[in-house]
């Protein structure tokens, strides 16, 4: 078994020197995480996952060399690469990536750019990743994509290896719907089918992910329960991993004697002051300039610190091609310049600025020696630095000043957690980590460090596989259900060879797919077609069983030789023959009902209500989904109690809540077909929570199927009207050719 990990980037990135190609150590949390957790599996012999790392080298390699690199890269560091041209990684990654996804999903809506040619870029580099897995995928392969530059992916890899585990995590932020839904409408609905193609999808916080399934909820239409919902016939689970880091490396790294070093030469200049860390990647979202404001107001507000503070600034280069970077870059500079301008001394300079990258080792020797980390993303996925910094105090001391907008502050509430949008409050921040006792800082980072040694990168890596492992086994289970090749086959040859046969169909959902008007349901020339032709077999009997009211199923079907059950069993008519109430027609009941209803179309524009002979119907389709599903469920709770004592029952469909009285079923009106006659071949196909009653009542050797991919009674599940119309016809044909 191998776990095919699967990002943008490899671990390895490719830098070319004349002719020769040189292989480095790529930068960056994703990489040095998942490595941290990759080289657990080496050391551990109890483990027995091989794993190959699959993404682009970092460099558009000639077509002539392609093969030498493959085979380094596969032999020497477990990675297949994905070799892209530099004009398709520029529309690619500095273009959709960088340009439309990083700034929606952070919320910088001001610098979303949406280009057709983006796009089309980003969904052919998806497919040239999916390429490349094909390339080496096993059948027993775990499949872990990342991050926001493959969202396309996982669906793509579904269709290739549908049997295949597929996992998905996004490192940055999900942003709300109302931002989201800035994307093109079809963009949008890729993006999410794309990530849906996985079994489990991963976010760093409960809020993203809560923000993810309320987007899929409103633009594709699935509800989730507890985080699973069922994309066509895919159990997707949505949940929670909070990214940790490698803390025994940190831990041990800061006592090392190489980081003492480092930390002492890097002290001298710093002596006698107090020193707040600031280390960050150029990036708009990082909040760089907020911060800087707020330490030149701490400084006008604080006179007593001047010459006794200084801000050691660490800023690595990030996208430098794009614009953005570009213009923050000198931004950052001349705030610098103004700072140590207006409050410098001959002896003493407030902020100590660096642009570059920064060592490993010196920068926890950095994280070693600062008295304050200063971290205040505007935006950010997680933000690693924050707990990097904990993970290196081994002295238990140093005061971390951490952004609300950070996923880490969910987890390092020890903190002193800020607005980074609110200067005042980062200027009290400073104020109160700078004067507070030694001993208040080392009870907070006691209690911090043994939560991140706790939950490390490595744990957070196994929980993911883990939870992985057993949605699929979850899926492995609910497929044994569905109708496939063999069990098909045996209805066909059942359907055959019977010498009476009867087939109950439901109508909406069933034999046509749900519209926002119900009015316009009405049946297409090919699916009358295919009803007349199965009622022409011989000893056969088609029963049509809907909660459409009489009148409606009259015109749409009347006029074919089948027998009708209206509203789930109000009404009977048999072939040929006039309709039979099943049901006494008081209705005393309805105004009060009614007056319920009434208050929650009141709530919600869009929503309506249908009377039927026995029943009252509350629909949605065509309003918000999302507030509709949550009027649903506060509906159904005043219903039932209000007829706790009334003989009526409340039902639940696909936005759709009935009022119907009880003892009203399509159980019961199957069975009046079911008691006069025997048959030796018994079809029932519905979708609705209706149609588990007749699911219920049919004998054992029935074939029951339920449409869509839900827990039923039914013996089999079968997706889509598609699907429904498919074996109707395959019933025709196998009849035919006997």
């Amino acid at each position: 078994m191998r776990l095919l990990v699967i990002s943008n980037r490899l671990p390895i990135t490719l830098e070319q020197k004349g002719e020769e190609f040189l292989y480095q150590e790529s930068a960056g949390g994703l990489v040095s995480g998942i490595s941290a957790y990759l080289n657990s599996l080496q050391a551990s012999r109890n483990q027995e996952l091989e794993y190959v790392w699959i993404g682009w080298p970092g460099l558009s390699v000639p077509e002539e060399r392609q093969q030498e690199v493959r085979k380094k890269l596969n032999s020497e560091y477990h990675a297949h690469p994905v070799f892209l041209a530099e004009k398709a990684m520029d529309k690619f990654y500095h273009g959709f990536c960088n340009k439309t996804l990083w700034p929606l999903f952070h919320c910088f809506t001001a610098n979303v750019i949406c280009d057709g040619e983006y796009w089309t870029q980003y969904q052919s580099v998806n497919e040239s990743f999916c390429q490349a897995v094909e390339e080496i995928l096993r059948p027993d392969d775990i499949i872990w994509v990342h991050d926001y530059q493959l969202m396309l992916l996982p669906k793509l890899l579904r269709e290739k290896a549908p049997e295949s585990p597929i996992g998905f995590f996004l490192h940055i932020p999900f942003p709300s719907f109302e931002i989201y839904r800035m994307l093109p409408k079809k963009w949008s609905r890729q993006i999410l089918e794309g990530i849906l193609g996985a079994s489990l999808v991963g976010f760093h916080t409960h809020d993203y992910a809560q923000y993810f399934l309320r987007s899929v909820q409103r633009t594709l239409g699935f509800e989730h329960k507890m985080g699973q919902l069922i994309a066509g016939n895919q159990i997707v689970k949505v949940d929670t991993f909070p990214m940790g880091i490698d803390f025994n490396r940190f831990f041990a790294t800061a006592a090392s004697g190489t980081v003492q070093k480092k930390k002492e030469k890097l002290q001298k200049p710093l002596a006698g002051y107090k020193v707040i860390l600031s280390v960050d990647r150029l990036n708009y979202t990082k909040g760089v300039i907020n911060r800087l404001q707020a330490y030149e107001l701490f400084l006008e507000r604080h006179p007593e610190w001047h010459g006794q503070v200084i801000l050691v600034m660490k800023v690595v280069p990030s996208r430098i091609g794009v614009e953005h970077y570009r213009q923050m870059k000198k931004k950052i500079d001349e705030l610098v310049g103004s700072i140590n301008g207006r409050f410098g001394t001959i002896h003493w300079t407030p902020t100590l600025y660096q642009y570059n990258f920064v060592p490993f080792e010196v920068l926890v020797a950095l994280y070693g020696l600062s008295d304050v980390a200063l971290i205040t993303p505007l935006r950010d996925g997680m933000n690693l630095v924050a707990k990097e910094y904990i993970a290196s105090r081994n002295d238990q001391r140093g005061v971390l000043i951490l952004s609300e907008m950070a996923g880490a502050a969910k987890e390092l509430g020890e903190a002193v957690i800020v607005n980074p949008n609110d200067q005042e409050e980062i200027v009290d921040a400073l104020q109160q980590a700078l004067t507070m006792p030694v001993e208040e800082q080392r009870r907070r980072n006691r209690i911090m460090q043994d939560r991140l040694r706790r939950y490390d990168v490595i744990r957070w890596a196994n929980d993911f596989i883990q939870h992985l492992r057993r949605v699929k086994e979850e899926q492995k289970s609910f497929s044994a259900r569905v109708l496939g090749a063999t069990a098909r086959e045996d209805l066909l040859k059942q359907f055959r060879e019977a010498s009476k046969r009867i087939v109950f169909l439901d109508y909406d959902g069933t034999l046509v797919s749900f519209v926002p008007d119900p009015e316009k349901a009405c049946p297409d020339e090919a699916l009358l077609r295919t009803l007349r032709t199965l009622t022409e077999q011989p000893n056969t009997e088609l029963v049509i069983i809907s909660g459409r009211d009489r009148n409606t199923l009259e015109n749409w079907i009347g006029k074919l030789p089948v027998g009708i059950v209206a509203e789930h069993g109000a009404y009977l008519r048999r072939k040929g023959e006039s309709w039979t109430s099943m049901v006494p027609k008081t209705a005393d009941w309805k105004p009060q009902i009614r007056h319920i209803l009434e208050l929650f179309v009141d709530r919600l524009p869009g929503s309506m209500i249908e009377e039927k002979t026995c029943s009252l119907v509350w629909h949605y389709r065509k309003a918000d989904s999302e507030l509709g599903s949550m009027l649903e469920k506060e509906l159904i709770d005043e219903l039932v109690n209000y007829t706790a004592t009334i003989d009526l029952q409340v039902l639940q469909g696909s936005r759709v809540v009935e009022v119907r009285m009880s003892g009203v079923n399509k159980g019961v009106g199957g069975m009046h077909f079911l008691n006069s006659v025997p048959y030796d071949f018994i079809l029932s196909i519905g979708d609705d929570w209706t149609d588990e009653d007749l699911f219920q009542a049919l004998p054992k050797e029935a074939y029951s199927i339920k449409v869509g991919m839900t827990q039923s009674h039914a013996r089999y599940n079968l997706e889509g009207t598609r699907g429904v119309r498919a074996l109707l016809d395959e019933l025709v044909a196998s009849n035919v050719r006997v």
